[in-house]
């Protein structure tokens, strides 16, 4: 498995922060508030794969291009940048070593709680 940070995503999850378009949510909320396979689905229908991958802050490039299984590191909802999204996939990304994955992800949960801190 070759897993790459997915610097278009990072670009837009920092946007969503920028944009206050983030759910202050704790770190075990991610499993009610992740998208279903379905609403993956549906979102891939409306949006197409390159919106889809957006939203996924890694690639597995050795995964066939186009397809749902190459995106990892979800870290919203397609609407807003989750916190326990963010957690959640800091730990994982840690716990199989793609060091650049897990840096990217504390830096925006380092900027999430600073933004929230600061309200």
């Amino acid at each position: 498995m070759t897993v790459r940070l997915n610097e278009n995503a990072l670009s837009h999850a920092k946007g969503l922060l920028r944009q206050s378009k983030v759910t202050h949510d704790e770190r075990d909320d991610w499993s009610k508030h992740a998208p279903t396979a379905d609403q993956e689905n549906d979102f891939i229908e409306k949006n197409g794969m390159a919106e889809y991958a957006r939203w996924h802050l890694g690639e597995d490039t050795e995964k066939t291009d186009g397809t749902k299984g190459r995106y990892l590191f979800p870290y919203g909802d397609f609407k807003t940048l989750h916190r326990c999204a963010v957690i959640s996939g800091e730990s994982r990304a840690g716990q199989y070593k793609h060091a650049s994955i897990e840096r990217a992800l504390k830096e925006l949960l380092e900027k999430i709680d600073a933004k929230t801190d600061t309200k």
